[in-house]
């Protein structure tokens, strides 16, 4: 608006040098994570795609569950598996265990919090499926779990996760994947983590359908 109290689209909005700072700290540091993370995740991406694809040829499901924040990152994956990512083709079968308020409330007031995804595995998991979970924290007790339960049905585990290593990582085996993000800030992890997702989407859509509807 100008002084007179109209709004004029015409007018440039000006930003204290300390505002404009914190913005251009804050791209430089993604443009950074993004460049450092080409190389490290480009190997395990391609294995992760490899193990989802395997899964969904062979009926199975991916099931995915993520802590805090990283629940809007596995919401972003499913929603993309069940609806479509950037062109149509047939659903994939990919459950969000994080989604249901009430069954995680019912597990977390008889069973402990710890136990909120791993109940979900042994109870909807079977041998073939992927687990996928995602995380920009240390450690995750509920994760772990999880990873154990998943262990437990041969069930393959995908894990997003930050720098430095997370306890999942030791759980770990040699037929899971890793993809460690290399980051100094949660949210610029959180970041990756979504550019992640996206190519997975359409790395499995390609491996899937390769130029379906285009």
């Amino acid at each position: 608006m100008d002084s007179t109290g109209v709004y004029d689209p015409g007018r440039m909005v000006t930003t204290d040098m300390d505002t404009y700072d914190r913005i251009t700290l804050g791209f430089q540091e993604t443009i950074e994570a993004i460049t450092g993370s080409v190389d490290l995740l480009s190997d395990p991406l391609q294995q992760a795609t490899e193990r989802i694809v395997t899964a969904l040829l062979n009926d199975g499901k991916i099931l995915c569950c993520g802590t805090g924040a990283n629940a809007a990152m596995v919401q972003l994956l499913v929603g993309h598996f069940l609806n479509r990512y950037e062109y149509d083709r047939p659903s994939l079968p990919a459950m969000n265990l994080c989604s249901d308020a009430a069954t995680l409330a019912a597990i977390a007031n008889s069973a402990g919090i710890n136990d909120i995804f791993s109940k979900q595995v042994r109870a909807l998991g079977q041998t073939g499926d992927v687990l996928v979970t995602i995380s920009n924290e240390s450690n995750s007790s509920s994760l772990i779990q999880a990873v154990s339960a998943a262990h437990e049905r041969d069930i393959c585990v995908i894990s997003l996760n930050g720098s430095p290593p997370v306890d999942i990582s030791a759980l770990l085996l040699t037929e899971d994947v890793e993809l460690a993000v290399v980051a100094n800030r949660p949210a610029r992890i959180t970041e990756i983590h979504a550019m992640i997702i996206h190519q997975l989407c359409e790395l499995v859509d390609n491996a899937l359908f390769g130029n379906y509807n285009s």
